[in-house]
């Protein structure tokens, strides 16, 4: 079943892009966040992607190991969005976990997955380079994950100014 990944940047419409595109699927809509509640700040935009997303989602919380949960989510009747995975990434740097495996077990699942996936994901590779090195190697990280799910998706979109254009 399709895949499609929805890139763009911070506040650009990707998530919105996402969710309405499940909407308009008409299937069951089912969501895995990957954000952690680590702050007051982030407890509010937790709080409104809750609010925009309505209770007609089933969520699921995966901080890191999507694909396991991915695999027994998907179903043919189903949509399932994943939210998103530039904190999936960094929620892997700051566990130490081997983000390249992890990565290819997510594309591994996603080629398989018996329904349509819609994977969010910011693209930070069109800005001024980071000042540091974590900086620099978290958003080359970034860009790799980004080419390795784009290659296992059937589409890629690309939101700016909440408009879509499709790459792939």
């Amino acid at each position: 079943m399709p895949a499609t990944l929805v890139l763009g940047g911070a506040r650009s419409g990707k998530t919105g892009h996402a969710l309405e595109r499940a909407r308009r699927s008409g299937l069951a809509a089912f969501m895995i966040v990957t954000a952690p509640t680590l702050d007051g700040s982030m407890a509010q935009r937790i709080a409104r992607h809750r609010a925009e997303r309505g209770d007609e989602w089933t969520v699921f919380e995966e901080e890191t190991d999507l694909a396991p949960l991915l695999r027994r989510i998907a179903r043919p009747d189903r949509i399932v969005v994943i939210d998103c995975l530039t904190l999936w990434l960094s929620n892997l740097f700051f566990r130490e976990w081997d983000s390249v495996a992890a990565t290819e077990r997510l594309a591994e699942a996603l080629t398989h997955a018996p329904g349509q996936i819609v994977l969010i994901s910011n693209e930070l590779g069109l800005g001024v380079s980071p000042e540091t090195k974590l900086g620099n190697d978290f958003r080359d990280a970034q860009g790799l994950v980004n080419q390795r799910i784009a290659s296992a998706c059937d589409e890629v979109v690309f939101v700016a100014a909440g408009l879509p254009l499709k790459l792939k």
